[in-house]
Formats: C-alpha cells, sequence, structure tokens
C-alpha cells in the first residue's frame, strides 16, 4: 500500500519544530550580544550588526525550507537528492571525525590543562563546529556526488533515466539545488560565526595554557588629533566586557613630533559607563621645556576622564581580517575610511571573499555531476582523478588570488571572486562536453603533452 502524499512532507514539519526550538534558544542570546556589543562600542556598524539575530534564525530554519522542498519535488528528484544527501552525510561526518582527531593530536596537551577538560572540549570543538563545516563542505559535496553518481552510472541507473526523455541537465538539477542550500548555509555561517570561531578556538587553546585569552599582541594605535600613541602588548578577548588590557605604554608628542608625556602601566581598564581610563601602578615620563625630563610613579589606580580614545579604536590595527565576520569587516572600514596608515586592502578582499566563498559548495557541484556520471568502467577512474586535481587546483588558486588581493596586485573583488569565475567556467564546458555525449577524461588527455 502507497503512502499518503502528505507524509513526504513530515520530515518538513519535524525539522520546522527543530528550527523553532533552537532559534528560541539563540536568537534571544544573539540579540542580548549584540546589544551589549553596540553599547560597549557605538563605533561599530549597527546595521550589520543588528542583522545578526535575524541571520542566526533563517539559519535554524534553513534544513525545514530545504525539506518542503523536498517534499514538493517529484519523485526522481527526490530519489536522487536522497542518494546525493546519504554519501555527503557520510563524507562529512568522516572529515569532521578525521579533522578532530588530528586537531585533538596537536592540542591534546592545552585540553588537558584546563579546569574542567570535558566541559572545555565540548566548548572548544562546539566554537569551531561553524568555521569546521564551512571548510569541510566542499570537500564533503565532491566526494559524495562523485561516489553517488558513480553509483548510480555503474548500475545503469543513469542511462534509464536519460532514456525515459530526461537530459543530463535536468537529471542533475536535484542535485545543484541541494549545492545551492549548502552553498546558502555556508554563506548565512560566514555572516558571523564561521570567521569568528577560527580565531576564538586559538583564544580558547591561549586559555586552557595560560588561564586568559589574547585577541591581538603588541597592537600599535597612532591618533591624529591628539598626537597620542598607544602601544598595548596584550588585548583579552573579552576586552569588550571590560576586562583590562596588559602591558600599556601611551606616548603624546606635540604637532611637530616632540615628545611630551609618556606613560606606562601593566594593567589598563576602560569604564563603559563613565568612560574613564583606569590605571594600575602607573609610571610617566614628562618633558618640558628647558627642564630635565621628570619620572615618577602616580597613585594608584590612576583616572583620566578627558581621553576620547576607546578599546575598539585602540584593537582596529591589531584585527586579523580573517578572523571578522561581515559586522566587524564593515565596522572596520568605516572607521577606517581615508586614514592613510590603515591597509584596507586585506579587509576589502574579505569582505568580497565573505560573500564568494560560500559559492565553492555549488562550483564544486557543478564540476562533479559530469565528472561522476560516466558510461564506462574506464570513465569513473578518469573522472574522480580529474575532480581530484581540480580541487587541489581550485585550492591554490584561491589562495593566490587571495594573497594578490591583500598585496593589491589586483583588484579586492576580483582576488574574492576569481577562483569561482574560472572554475565555473571548467565546469560549464565539461558539463557541455557531457551533454553532448563527448568523452571528458579522453579530451582532457589529448589536451595533455605527450608523456
Amino acid at each position: 500500500m502507497a503512502a499518503h502524499p502528505a507524509l513526504r512532507f513530515l520530515p518538513a514539519l519535524l525539522l520546522t519544530a527543530v528550527g523553532a526550538a533552537l532559534a528560541a534558544f539563540l536568537v534571544p542570546q544573539e540579540f542580548a550580544a549584540v546589544e551589549e556589543h553596540l553599547l560597549g562600542f557605538p563605533q561599530a556598524d549597527p546595521g550589520t550588526h543588528t542583522l545578526r539575530p535575524y541571520v542566526l534564525g533563517t539559519l535554524c530554519f534553513l534544513p525545514a525550507m530545504g525539506a518542503l522542498l523536498y517534499g514538493a519535488a517529484g519523485a526522481l528528484d527526490r530519489y536522487l537528492a536522497r542518494q546525493m544527501l546519504g554519501s555527503v552525510a557520510v563524507c562529512i561526518a568522516a572529515l569532521i571525525v578525521i579533522w578532530i582527531l588530528l586537531d585533538l593530536n596537536d592540542n591534546v596537551a592545552e585540553l588537558r590543562r584546563a579546569e574542567n577538560p570535558f566541559l572545555f572540549f565540548l566548548r572548544y570543538y562546539g566554537v569551531t563546529f561553524a568555521p569546521m563545516f564551512v571548510l569541510m563542505a566542499p570537500f564533503a559535496l565532491l566526494l559524495g556526488l562523485l561516489y553517488s553518481l558513480g553509483k548510480l552510472s555503474n548500475s545503469r541507473e543513469i542511462i534509464a533515466m536519460i532514456q525515459t526523455g530526461r537530459g543530463v541537465a535536468r537529471v542533475i538539477a536535484p542535485l545543484t539545488t541541494v549545492g545551492a542550500f549548502v552553498s546558502l548555509a555556508c554563506l548565512l555561517l560566514n555572516y558571523h560565526w564561521a570567521p569568528w570561531g577560527e580565531g576564538y578556538q586559538d583564544a580558547l587553546l591561549e586559555f586552557a595554557r595560560e588561564g586568559s585569552a589574547s585577541q591581538a599582541r603588541n597592537v600599535l594605535y597612532h591618533n591624529d588629533d591628539t598626537h597620542r600613541t598607544w602601544l598595548v602588548g596584550r588585548f583579552p578577548y573579552d576586552y569588550s566586557k571590560g576586562t583590562p588590557l596588559r602591558d600599556v605604554e601611551i606616548t603624546t608628542k606635540t604637532a611637530e613630533g616632540e615628545l611630551v608625556y609618556r606613560l606606562k602601566a601593566p594593567i589598563a581598564a576602560w569604564d563603559l559607563q563613565t568612560r574613564e581610563w583606569r590605571f594600575q601602578d602607573p609610571e610617566v615620563l614628562e618633558l618640558q621645556h628647558e627642564l630635565m625630563p621628570k619620572f615618577e610613579k602616580l597613585p594608584s589606580p590612576y583616572v583620566i576622564s578627558e581621553w576620547p580614545e576607546t578599546p575598539w579604536q585602540l584593537v582596529t590595527p591589531g584585527l586579523r581580517p580573517r578572523y571578522l565576520g561581515v559586522p566587524g569587516l564593515k565596522t572596520w572600514l568605516n572607521e577606517n575610511r581615508g586614514v592613510e596608515w590603515a591597509n584596507r586592502r586585506p579587509f576589502l578582499t574579505q569582505w568580497y571573499y565573505r560573500f564568494a566563498q560560500p559559492w565553492i559548495c555549488l562550483v564544486m557541484v557543478l564540476l562533479a555531476a559530469p565528472l561522476g556520471i560516466v558510461f564506462s568502467r574506464r570513465g569513473v577512474a578518469g573522472g574522480v582523478a580529474i575532480a581530484v586535481l581540480l580541487c587541489g587546483l581550485m585550492l591554490f588558486t584561491a589562495e593566490v588570488f587571495l594573497a594578490l588581493g591583500d598585496s593589491g596586485y589586483v583588484a579586492p573583488v576580483l582576488a574574492a571572486w576569481g577562483t569561482n569565475v574560472i572554475f565555473v567556467a571548467v565546469a560549464l564546458f565539461l558539463l557541455s562536453r557531457r551533454l553532448r555525449g563527448r568523452p571528458i577524461y579522453q579530451t582532457l588527455k589529448r589536451l595533455m603533452p605527450a608523456s
């Protein structure tokens, strides 16, 4: 007896309930985190930060949207999607397990030093899940699609589908839809949580090793308006919550560049409510015209209320663009518009890359589909070899383009999207060969120089 058609939408209902529960738990926390951040750092871009809870909520319901589309699809499309999703799920689980084992081998000493190793383990790998998923998803799609299509090709199911009147493009349509949904998931994670998690995992290891976590070290900031230069030895990762800065040295000069005042303190804290700087055990070197330098220790805590600098301004030069999401990059670019000393190229490159990198998942599907659909045993091995080669070339090309963008040799937008453009062109070429029934492996072999 055939199942009722409405049962196809049962997974969508279950995933909607799970998504609603996740959203009810995570979204209010994200609203609170955004409010706290904007309160502490009014210079932050409010528009992009305010979107964070809504992006997170969309991410919670994304699996339910995919399940709804799956339920509305035809029987053959659902069958192909199931074949691909099963293989991709196994591949991504295997890749994540391998990554965790390798990471544990490198960091087990730091994890064991934590006060509660088990809770620290859960926190550490919970934080790293988002960047790990974004990193592993393209490779899981490639391996899963090659396996599932190779299996369908060997059993002649692909030929049977084509003989029913469906072209190759129609056969791979549900597969590209899966790739688009995975790309969308990576895009949402790349908005904030994937780059943030990548940077925070290093901070967590430092916290386990030393008892404190630094977001940046030896940060140099110069305020042109006040002619004051700050050198901060260690910036704590949670400086936004009032954790003091360490090893601070502030130098004040005249407009002509003559040294006037230098203050050193092991600890400096900024009060959000009073907007005052408090220095513990400060020492000051004061230079006055026609007098000997004056060196003295000041009372602790030494409070200065007239200095306008905030911790966010100070940490800006020490921020690494690869660890900033869209809100952080937007804030940095706004704050440093027209600033001569600020090198905007790496941040602009990463800004465009936040939107370009997730679509590599879809590019992988477009590459793997024509290589996985084969009509001979020889073609299976050749397609896998070509896919692995193209995957390695894609990784290499992406790193080269990013380096060229950071150094200014190519425009940031081209550095971010160049890899996608090149390999979409390669995928379309391979797909055109497959649509016309031309052999791909033999064609590429003829293009190579004779051995």
